[in-house]
C-alpha cells in the first residue's frame, strides 16, 4: 500500500470543498446545466439515464480494506446498496443525488479517495497489473512508476483540457494484465542490456467508435526519463489534437493520420527540449515513492500445507482452487482472483454487504490489501496457501466463489441501456442470459479460456473489440440489434475481432453464442486447443457458416 503525505490529503480535502461550492451553485440555479457540466466531469460526475452517475478513481487498483469500507458506506447511504467495478480499476455508483453528491465525496476524502479526472478531457485514472508487486518474474512493481505518473498529472494545468480523454496503463510482466495496448500510452517495464530500468512505450491504441493496438513508439525509455517523454507525447498530441470532431479527437486518430514515424518525430523533437529539464526525474525522487509503498512481512511457510492437503479431498474446493488461485512471487502464499460474476448477476457489481465482508476477509487473510482488476473482478494478493480453505468457504457464503475467472461465464459488459444515455442496447440481460447458459462449470472447463465482452454502443466501454468472442448492440430502425465478432484479445498478443456477418436480434444473441461455441468444440483439434487457436488456424469463416447456415 502506498502511504499519501499531507499534500495529497491537503489537495483531496480542499477539492471536496471546491465541488461543495459548484453543487450549491448549480442547485440554485446559479449555474445553467451545461456551464456546471465541465465542472462535474472533472469530478466524475456523469448525468446518466435515470440519475447521476459518480466515478470513484482506484489508482492503479489498490484498496486497502478502510478505503473498501468506505466505498460499501457509500454505497449503503447515498446509492442503492452496491457499486460496479469497470474495466479500468474504478467503482461507479449509478443512483447518487445531486446534492448529496459532496457529503459522499468528503465522506471517501476521509480515507484518501477522490474522483478527480476519473471523467473529462483530461488524465485518467493511470491503471495497471492487477497482481502488481506479487507476480512471479515481473521487472519489479509497476505501481512505484504508476504513482509517480499520478502525482505529476493530476491537475497538470497544460493537460486538463485536452483534445479528449487520455488513459495510461502500465505492466512489468511478461503477460500483460493490464491491456496496455489499447490504451493511449501503454508502459512496459523492461531492463536494457546494461540492466538499467526503462519502458517500451506504445501510443495511439484505443477501441470504441475507430479501435486500434498501440504502436511501439520508443523501444526504451529510461526511467529517469518517462515523465518528460509522456509529456513531449501529450504536448503533440495538445498541439495537433482534433478539437473540431469529438469522433476524431483522440491520440489514436492522431497517430493514425500522421502514421507512427512522423508522429515519433514530432515527439522526439519536442522530447529533446524538455528532456534534461526539472522533468529528469532523480533517484532521490523513485527512492522516496518506493519507500511509501508498504509490504507485508510473509511468514516462511511450508509449498504445501497440510490444511491445503486436506482441502484437495473436497471436489468443490479444488474447482475453485484450480480456476481461481494463483502462484505468488513468494514461498507458501497465493494470489486469489475473487469473480464478481456469479451465475445470473450483472458482471462487476457487488453490495455493500460484500464489500464489507470482503475487507473483513483482507484483513484476517491478505494483510489489509485488496485490487482491482481491468476483467471487473476483485483480488487477494497476500494470501498464505493454508489459509486458502478457510477463505474459499467464507467467500462461498457470499456468493463469491464462483470458479469461472477467465471461463466463459467470466463476461466483461459496460452498463448499456439499462443505465447509460449513450448506449443504444442492453449488454447486463445478455451477460445474465449467457451465464445461465453456460452455467455448467463442466462444461465452461470443457470449453476453457474463453472471454465475452459486450458493449451497448460502439463507445465500447465493455471493450467488445478485443473480447475473444465480442458482442456489440447498435440501434437499427428501432431496434436492438447485436453484432458478433471473434479473434479479439487484450493481452501481449493484442488483436482486433473479425465480424462474422450480420447482426441479429436480442432474443438471438445467446442462441448465436451457442452456435459459434458447438463450432469451436467441433472444430478444435484436440481438447487443449483453445478457442483463440482454433479461430487464428482456421479463420472466422467456419465460424460464420454454422452461425448462418439455418438463419
Amino acid at each position: 500500500m502506498y502511504a499519501y503525505d499531507e499534500i495529497d490529503r491537503t489537495l483531496v480535502n480542499e477539492r471536496v470543498s471546491e465541488f461543495r461550492d459548484q453543487v450549491k451553485r448549480r442547485l440554485s440555479g446559479e449555474l445553467t446545466e451545461d456551464e456546471f457540466k465541465i465542472l462535474r466531469l472533472q469530478n466524475g460526475v456523469y448525468l446518466q439515464l435515470h440519475a447521476y452517475m459518480f466515478r470513484v478513481a482506484i489508482p492503479y487498483g489498490t484498496l486497502a480494506t478502510n478505503q473498501l469500507r468506505a466505498l460499501a458506506h457509500v454505497a449503503r447511504k447515498y446509492d442503492r446498496g452496491y457499486g460496479h467495478f469497470t474495466t479500468r480499476q474504478n467503482i461507479q455508483f449509478n443512483w447518487i443525488k445531486l446534492a448529496e453528491l459532496p457529503d459522499a465525496l468528503e465522506d471517501l476524502a476521509k480515507v484518501g479517495i477522490h474522483a478527480m479526472q476519473t471523467s473529462g478531457n483530461n488524465m485518467r485514472n493511470v491503471t495497471s497489473d492487477q497482481w502488481a508487486g506479487v507476480a512471479p518474474g515481473e521487472i519489479e512493481d509497476p505501481r512505484i512508476w504508476s504513482e509517480l505518473i499520478r502525482q505529476h498529472t493530476t491537475l497538470h494545468p497544460e493537460f486538463s483540457f485536452l483534445p479528449r480523454k487520455f488513459k495510461i496503463a502500465i505492466t512489468a510482466s511478461d503477460h500483460d494484465r493490464a491491456a496496455i495496448k489499447i490504451h493511449d500510452i501503454g508502459l512496459k517495464l523492461i531492463k536494457n542490456e546494461k540492466g538499467e530500468t526503462g519502458f517500451e512505450v506504445l501510443v495511439g491504441g484505443g477501441l470504441g467508435r475507430t479501435p486500434f493496438i498501440g504502436k511501439t513508439i520508443k523501444h526504451f525509455v529510461h526511467g529517469r526519463d518517462i515523465l518528460s517523454y509522456i509529456e513531449a507525447i501529450l504536448r503533440v498530441y495538445n498541439q495537433y489534437g482534433r478539437r473540431d470532431n469529438i469522433y476524431k479527437a483522440r491520440i489514436k486518430i492522431l497517430v493514425h493520420e500522421l502514421g507512427i514515424e512522423k508522429f515519433s518525430r514530432e515527439v522526439e523533437e519536442e522530447w529533446q527540449h524538455i528532456r534534461n529539464s526539472s522533468l529528469q526525474i532523480d533517484d532521490e525522487v523513485i527512492e522516496d515513492i518506493r519507500s511509501r509503498f508498504s509490504y507485508p512481512n510473509y511468514e516462511k511457510l511450508p509449498h504445501m500445507p497440510d490444511e491445503l492437503r486436506q482441502a484437495a479431498a473436497d471436489a468443490d474446493f479444488e474447482a475453485w482452487r484450480k480456476n481461481s488461485v494463483a502462484p505468488h512471487k513468494v514461498q507458501g502464499y497465493s494470489i486469489v482472483t475473487i469473480s464478481l460474476k456469479p451465475i445470473g448477476k450483472p458482471p462487476g457489481d457487488a453490495t455493500a454487504e460484500q464489500m464489507e465482508a470482503l475487507a473483513d476477509l483482507a484483513d484476517k487473510y491478505s494483510f489489509g490489501e485488496i485490487r482491482v482488476g481491468h476483467e471487473q473482478n476483485l483480488a487477494l494478493p497476500h494470501v498464505a496457501k493454508r489459509d486458502l480453505p478457510a477463505l474459499w468457504k467464507a467467500l462461498d457464503k457470499l456468493g463469491l466463489a464462483t470458479p469461472n475467472v477467465n471461463l466463459i461465464t467470466d463476461i466483461i459488459a459496460c452498463p448499456g441501456l439499462d443505465y447509460c444515455s449513450l448506449a443504444n442496447a442492453r449488454s447486463i440481460p445478455i451477460a445474465q442470459e449467457l451465464t445461465r447458459r453456460f452455467a455448467n462449470h463442466e462444461l465452461a472447463n470443457l470449453i476453457g479460456r474463453l472471454h465475452i465482452n459486450i458493449s451497448g454502443c460502439i463507445n465500447a466501454c465493455g471493450h467488445h473489440h478485443v473480447g475473444h468472442i465480442g458482442i456489440l448492440g447498435v440501434e437499427k430502425n428501432g431496434e436492438e440489434v447485436y453484432q458478433i465478432t471473434i479473434g479479439g484479445r487484450a493481452d501481449e498478443n493484442a488483436a482486433l475481432g473479425t465480424l462474422i456477418g450480420p447482426g441479429v436480434k436480442f432474443d438471438e444473441v445467446a442462441d448465436v453464442i451457442e452456435d459459434v461455441v458447438e463450432a469451436y468444440l467441433a472444430l478444435r483439434e484436440r481438447p487443449e486447443e483453445l478457442f483463440m487457436d482454433t479461430v487464428k488456424r482456421l479463420g472466422v469463416e467456419p465460424f460464420k457458416e454454422r452461425v448462418y447456415a439455418t438463419r
